[in-house]
């Protein structure tokens, strides 16, 4: 339905290009309406009154419901034991007695207009969910990704568990414990020698820590040291398996490396002991692909720039000796900026790229 203005003006532009030699149904077309719907216009007055169909006085239908039979659908939905049930299930209860009064559209439309259309039971009405925050990391220490693996022992049915916080900036493994059981304890003792050794008391912006719903994760105990230490809990949406992409990334590392044991772990002792080599060779050693090929550790004591620039002045270098043998730019060393988890607003990212002023080091 188009309104009185748009009409005016998409006529006056019609006429305009009429004017400058333009046929009326090319110009129509390219105004998005029809010729015949312009004629109309003219013709009826649509041009001073605009679209007449929202006031038009219509008659009531022929088979509407009369007064009586509408008070008597309120007074059946009224009845002691509808008193918690909604139309969807009114309806079918009334037609296995062998009653029919109503559809449920008509059941909820009187219960509407009378103001009954609340929910009924004692279970919460249903909500709706917001899509969860897009977290956008500009430097370390402003958004966490923290998870649990099973570790594999040499007795089948055993398991010990490995907890890893992980810095999604710097993709840093920050902290890490593992443990013969799975308990709220154990997460919670991590997080506050986490956020001890990270410093996040003297920060004056706390950093999120995003997780998945495990039960262990949103315990009451985690959440009252989260709470003391001030770091915000982020969970993941349920039944959406790449919410915590970076944790699950992380622990496919870990468990593909040379090192891990395909036959489980003998004790707890050699379980702990293989997670201080990986996450040493993690954080370290370790040329990540998603930062440019720098170490964790590098990008989260702010050293990839410089990195960074230094491959970049030897690409240029070398290219300048033999620039036959480049058919193009060199390659990319430009420092990852913004790092986004659950970007299903791909814009707020790009637009913080922009503001940090990146500029590519690609020649």
């Amino acid at each position: 339905m188009i309104g009185l203005e748009d009409r005016q003006a998409l006529t006056r532009d019609i006429h305009a290009a009429h004017a400058a030699g333009a046929r009326l149904k090319p110009a129509c077309a390219m105004a998005g309406i029809d010729l015949r719907t312009l004629q109309r216009w003219q013709a009826s007055a649509g041009l001073i009154g605009g679209d007449r169909r929202p006031q038009a006085v219509r008659p009531p239908s022929g088979h509407a419901l009369t007064a009586a039979e509408r008070a008597h659908v309120l007074a059946v939905a009224n009845e002691p034991r509808f008193a918690a049930v909604p139309p969807a299930r009114i309806v079918p209860m009334l037609a296995d007695e062998g009653i029919y009064l109503a559809s449920e559209s008509t059941f909820s439309r009187v219960l509407k207009a009378h103001g009954q259309t609340t929910h009924r039971g004692r279970a919460k009405a249903p909500q709706q969910r917001r899509p969860p925050t897009t977290h956008i990391a500009t430097e370390p220490r402003q958004v966490w990704c923290w998870d649990m693996t099973y570790l594999p022992a040499q007795v089948q049915g055993r398991w010990f568990h490995l907890y890893l916080i992980l810095d999604l900036y710097s993709r840093k493994i920050v902290g890490w414990e593992v443990h013969d059981s799975d308990h709220a304890d154990h997460a919670a003792h991590l997080v506050r020698r986490t956020a001890l050794a990270e410093g996040i008391a003297a920060l004056s912006s706390k950093p999120v820590l995003h997780g998945d719903n495990g039960a262990t994760l949103k315990a009451t105990t985690v959440l009252a040291m989260l709470n003391w230490l001030g770091v915000k809990p982020s969970y993941s949406r349920p039944r959406v398996s790449d919410d915590n992409a970076y944790a699950e990334s992380l622990f496919r590392t870990a468990k593909y490396r040379p090192e891990f044991p395909a036959k489980g772990f003998a004790e707890l002792d050699d379980a702990r002991a293989w997670a201080v080599s990986f996450v040493h060779w993690y954080n370290v050693e370790h040329r990540h692909s998603g930062i440019r090929y720098v170490s964790p550790a590098q990008r989260h004591a702010g050293e990839d720039r410089a990195i960074l620039a230094a491959r970049h002045a030897l690409y240029a270098s070398a290219r300048e000796l033999n620039p036959a043998r480049w058919s193009g730019r060199t390659r990319n060393w430009t420092p990852v900026g913004a790092v986004t988890l659950n970007p299903e607003r791909d814009c707020i990212a790009n637009a913080r790229s922009e503001d940090k002023h990146i500029q590519p080091l690609a020649a």
